[in-house]
């Protein structure tokens, strides 16, 4: 059986969905919220694995699981954008890696296939909040501003969706919005059919961004701006994409978006770096336990409440010095 290993965010999800367009096959999926990243474990555990894709989790992340299945000498095609630690050479795995902040796995697909699907892959760089990328290949491919503005708010939502502490949280499954996506031959369809996903994510998203907007920032200075939501799956669903708004929006400033956990005890953290100096995220996420990321993108899975003014002073010395 063929595992197609993938984040549930916007560019993990359009990523397999571009390379499934160009070469379909019956998979077992395995996907989950888009900080669930440990997903090789998973695979690693089954016996009577054929093949292996993996799209847009960390390799450094999933080293253990991937070694085993190396070993085991299974096939395994590996795409990613972020940390790698060491790369393994087998004759049995693949890697089309590119670490560049300006980069992201579907764009990586995208070149991997001759810009083959370059609209999925436009509405998925959208999503990962690499604007400038996704402005170029609109240009280059002559697509009218209408439909690049549909491509942008299509990738933010995806994106939104792939935010929670389960999957419970989500407004789709993501292997279930996967499904539902490749089901249209082109991203545009989903704007003519009213019973598209588009249109269901578009309605939470608006409600949710509303509330996460009526939340006044917990600190504010020259480098960053941190806002603090609350226990709720609501703010759970937004943090990702509200902290790439807050980053287009103040492109010299970092910027923080903590969430509550369920356990009161400790937040979820999202940051991003300045969009005029993509990188440090990861530098300052990893100073923490369960921190990490990639450099223009990263983050915290459980900062205790009392390490919120030594995360605050850690953000703000960083990028003082820069």
């Amino acid at each position: 059986m063929h595992y197609d290993v993938f984040n549930g965010d916007a560019d993990g999800i359009l990523a397999l969905l571009q390379l499934r367009k160009a070469a379909p096959q019956a998979s077992t999926l395995v996907t989950g919220v888009k900080r669930d990243i440990q997903l090789l474990d998973q695979v690693a555990q089954q016996t009577g694995v054929s093949s292996v894709t993996v799209l847009d989790i960390s390799m450094d992340k999933n080293k253990n699981a991937l070694e085993a299945l190396i070993k085991r000498d299974i096939p395994i095609f590996y795409c990613d954008h972020h940390r790698t630690g060491e790369v393994p050479v087998a004759d049995n795995f693949t890697a089309l890696i590119n670490t560049d902040a300006n980069t992201c796995t579907s764009l990586l697909i995208n070149q991997h296939l001759g810009e083959r699907y370059v609209a999925w892959a436009i509405a998925a760089a959208y999503g990962d909040n690499m604007v400038a990328a996704a402005d170029a290949l609109c240009e280059k491919h002559g697509i009218a501003a209408d439909q690049q503005a549909f491509l942008n708010e299509l990738g933010v939502l995806i994106n939104y969706n792939g935010y929670g502490a389960s999957v419970d949280d989500l407004l789709f499954a993501p292997a279930d919005l996967y499904h539902a996506l490749m089901a249209y031959e082109s991203p545009f369809a989903l704007q003519v059919d009213r019973t598209s996903p588009y249109y269901r994510l578009q309605g939470g998203y608006a409600e949710d961004m509303a509330k996460a907007q009526a939340v006044a920032p917990e600190h504010t200075s020259t480098e960053s701006t941190i806002y603090c939501l609350p226990n709720a799956a609501w703010a759970r669903r937004i943090s990702g994409v509200f902290g790439n708004q807050l980053a287009n929006q103040a492109p010299d400033k970092a910027h923080a978006v903590l969430t509550l956990n369920p356990n009161e005890q400790d937040y979820t953290v999202s940051v991003r770096a300045p969009l005029n100096q993509r990188h440090g995220a990861d530098e300052v996420c990893g100073q923490f336990p369960t921190g990490g990321g990639r450099k223009a993108a990263a983050g915290i899975n459980q900062l205790p409440k009392t390490d919120l003014t030594a995360f605050i002073d850690t953000l703000n010395q960083y990028y003082r010095k820069q």
